[in-house]
């Protein structure tokens, strides 16, 4: 029906509000507060020199057995762009199925460039706190992904058979796992060997659910046995950040921490003096740190490297 030309003109609308700047695609936010990040925290990641990333539910998923590994989106794309800006990369993993060379050739194989020397594992820092203990004699509860980065340090690795004499017990990746082994392991540390886990973690993160490690599982055996609390090598451990901190050449504060665990990447790097990134790719969530004070939120969370890839970019 046409207007009536006596009508009083309507008022103006109100003017809507600006809108608030765009949020990369995925970005989840920061200190558990969906859909924002802190400007400040997302302009440190081009003021940082070296990026340590989780593997499992961060860059890649596998089957139960650490198999069959998959790039998750951006996790090519994310190495590619800290290379080209000569930021430098490195990879910690708690798992121990392999060699850090031989899982760093696993990765090349589905296409990350990545050298040898820029995969760590709980057996990297495990070597290095076994040669400033003087440890010079090591039971060793795993294979060559356990064993190898010890015997390269100039340690002699010892099978849990029988009741040798040895400096230190270290337990890792081992679900041949049996009662023979967890004899010779307790007699060992009742005769004062140190004790080591290579990870206290229940969980990582697979392609078919969350699957359970085997570190923590055979240590609580023997601690239950021996009374003796292990001492953790991989994350969140203090060795595992100085041994990647070491690796990398830098200082905390020049790192950024990437990983989907909320009980191992944030807390070391909050610990540490590192910056935080949660990926919520894996075992984590959006509202796993939410029951935290913001001291030990991450100072970002995002669905996934892809994420935090385009807020890299963002930054620059």
């Amino acid at each position: 029906m046409p207007a009536d030309p006596a009508a009083p003109a309507a008022p103006a609308a109100p003017a809507a509000p600006a809108a608030p700047a765009a949020t990369p695609a995925g970005a989840a936010g920061f200190a558990g507060t969906p859909g924002a990040h802190d400007p400040e925290a997302v302009s440190r990641l081009r003021e940082l020199r070296a990026f340590l990333l989780d593997l499992d539910g961060t860059l890649v998923l596998g089957d139960r057995r650490n198999h069959g590994l998959t790039p998750l989106p951006g996790a090519l794309e994310l190495v590619d762009a800290l290379h080209r800006d000569g930021v430098a990369v490195g990879v910690l993993t708690n798992g121990t199925a392999r060699p850090p060379a031989a899982q760093a050739a696993v990765l090349r194989s589905i296409g990350f460039d990545l050298a040898d020397d820029a995969v760590l594992t709980p057996a990297s820092s495990a070597a290095e706190v076994c040669v400033r203990a003087g440890h010079e004699r090591v039971m060793v509860l795993g294979g060559d992904g356990v064993s190898g980065p010890l015997v390269d340090a100039g340690i002699e690795v010892l099978p849990p058979e029988g009741h040798p004499k040895v400096d230190a017990v270290f337990v890792g990746w081992f679900r041949e796992f049996g009662m023979d082994h967890l004899e010779a392991a307790a007699n060992a540390v009742w005769d004062g060997a140190a004790f080591y886990s290579a990870s206290q973690s229940l969980f990582f993160a697979s392609a078919e659910g969350r699957a359970i490690g085997t570190s923590r599982a055979i240590c609580a055996v023997i601690k239950d046995l021996t009374g003796v609390r292990p001492t953790i090598v991989g994350k969140p451990s203090r060795h595992a950040l100085r041994t990647a901190l070491h690796r990398l050449g830098v200082r905390p504060r020049e790192l950024a921490v990437v990983g989907d665990d909320p009980e191992l990447e944030v807390p070391m790097a909050r610990r540490g003096g590192a910056f935080a990134v949660a990926v919520n790719s894996g075992t984590g969530h959006a509202g796993s740190f939410d029951h935290l004070g913001a001291a030990r939120r991450p100072h970002l969370i995002v669905d996934g490297v892809d994420a935090l890839l385009a807020l890299y970019r963002s930054a620059g």
